[in-house]
């Protein structure tokens, strides 16, 4: 399966380069979500939700109050990127403006 295939490091550096809310960090695509309010943060969660049943796909993610910490591997990819990840995450990312919500993908724990 092609969502299964890790990508290589040039293919990782080109999606990141359209990914613009969302970092590298040890096999993994790593943002937070900062929204307006904690209710349009848990409209952001729903989404993601509806996202990841639509794509068999879950990320990690943690919610305080207002802001939303994602993070995206491939288990059955030995935790690396593959274009699956890639995918749900230009998902996430529309999802995300459409609440309003801002990245701040360096205040991922991970990033840091």
């Amino acid at each position: 399966m092609a969502g299964k295939d890790i990508l290589s490091p040039e293919r990782l550096e080109d999606a990141l380069a359209v990914l613009s809310d969302w970092r590298y960090h040890q096999g993994a695509l790593v943002t937070v979500y900062k929204a307006p309010t904690a209710a349009a943060a848990l409209e952001l969660i729903a989404a993601v939700g509806r996202l990841a049943e639509e794509q068999n796909h879950h990320p990690d993610l943690d919610w305080r109050y207002n802001r939303v910490f994602l993070l995206y591997t491939s288990h059955d990819a030995g935790g690396e990127v593959t274009a699956r990840d890639v995918g749900a995450a230009e998902a996430v990312s529309e999802a995300a403006a459409a609440v309003h919500a801002v990245a701040e993908p360096a205040r991922h724990p991970a990033a840091a």
